[in-house]
């Protein structure tokens, strides 16, 4: 017995579509100049930015085709529809993040050898746009980034890339007054080091939601206390709570109560629906209503 709200939910990342938007067009922008910049100034750090902020850009597209995705009806086949399409896409994300890293190592290391002449003058005006441009980009994200996963991957990356921005804009300073071209491939090393955190940050939170870990911030002791606070509940086994996709937390548990408590069974699900929603966020919930000894009839059990 149980029930819970429909899976037609609109996902968190859906709900931020509009600014996502927003931020791939003006982010495109940024790259297009960046790259450009960074080949006709010879910058491995401008350009290096520019690769980063290619990753905002399709992370966020990525985001969006998986949000369309997960709009689509649940079938028969797929009875929670395609909201973990998100999730696969944060963890792509965060996979580029990580190659994009290794290879403006590899290229760094290269040009501190031999450090080609860099354009400190049209290095210092892209970057200084593109720090502008993160900025705005942030403050389209940052509500969003508290909903969902992938608008935060996306807010983290454009942090990342405003820091970037900042390194990028000190070292074309360095180079114009000390004239020391081995400060660009050395910042293009610290831009590679900003993505690494965030890039395991992203991949750790997605993978937790692949491995159906418990949703973070809920106390599974917590919610066991007050379902057992409800009126007529004797015990709560088999609870498992976990995140279907950012926005998203889903629960299932087996309650027992005495036989006489079963025909009121639907009063209960209302208050254990309500404690559910109103404690922990949790739209989505299955509770099985059991008599006193049904648990010794069951199969695999879990605390």
């Amino acid at each position: 017995m149980g029930s819970g709200h429909e899976n037609g939910q609109a996902s968190a990342t859906a709900r931020h579509r509009g600014r996502m938007i927003a931020v791939i067009a003006i982010t495109s922008l940024v790259f297009v100049t960046q790259v450009i910049g960074g080949i006709v100034a010879g910058s491995l750090a401008l350009i290096s930015d520019s690769l980063h902020v290619a990753t905002d850009v399709t992370g966020v597209l990525m985001a969006l085709m998986a949000s369309h995705f997960a709009a689509r009806p649940a079938s028969d086949r797929r009875t929670f529809g395609y909201y973990r399409l998100e999730i696969l896409a944060a963890v792509v994300n965060a996979a580029v993040l990580f190659g994009i890293a290794i290879w403006v190592f590899s290229e760094a290391a290269r040009r501190l050898f031999e450090p080609p002449t860099v354009s400190a003058g049209l290095v210092l005006v892209i970057a200084t746009v593109g720090l502008v441009v993160n900025g705005i980009s942030l403050a389209l994200l940052h509500g969003g980034q508290k909903e969902s996963l992938n608008v935060r991957g996306a807010y983290l990356e454009v942090m990342g890339d405003l820091m970037g921005s900042v390194a990028v804009v000190a070292a074309a300073i360095g180079i114009q007054l000390t004239g020391w071209q081995v400060i660009d491939p050395i910042a293009s090393v610290v831009v590679a080091l900003m993505i690494l955190p965030r890039a395991w940050r992203l991949m750790h939170e997605a993978i937790d939601v692949l491995l159906e870990a418990t949703p973070k911030g809920m106390d599974l002791r917590e919610v066991r206390r007050l379902m057992l606070g409800a009126e007529g509940v004797l015990d709560v086994h088999d609870l498992h709570a976990w995140t279907l996709t950012s926005g998203l937390p889903v629960l299932s548990a087996h309650v027992v109560v005495e036989d006489s408590d079963l025909r009121d069974a639907g009063r209960l699900l209302d208050a254990l629906h309500e404690i559910l929603m109103g404690r922990f966020d949790v739209e989505h919930s299955t509770i099985q209503v059991e008599p006193v000894g049904h648990a010794e009839h069951e199969g695999a059990r879990h605390a």
